[in-house]
């Protein structure tokens, strides 16, 4: 059975509930590309993996300025 997270277990490791779910989805779309034989969480849900990974501080992120088109 999965644990449920609510954006509040994420506080501590994300600045905000809002980022902290933009992190994990984020992590989640990535760990979708990699094969399940080299997923590091095997056939478990991924999005749960995800805000796993984030709420108990494995998963480290810096956020990176978006970059402006030239004439902007």
């Amino acid at each position: 059975m999965s644990k449920v997270y609510s954006p509040d277990d994420l506080v501590p490791a994300a600045p905000d509930k809002y980022m902290g779910v933009l992190v994990a989805a984020k992590y989640a779309r990535e760990l979708n590309v990699l094969p399940l034989e080299r997923s590091p969480y095997g056939a478990d849900k991924l999005t749960t993996m995800a805000l796993s990974a984030l709420a108990s501080g494995d998963l480290e992120f810096r956020l990176v300025k978006r970059r402006r088109a030239e004439g902007e």
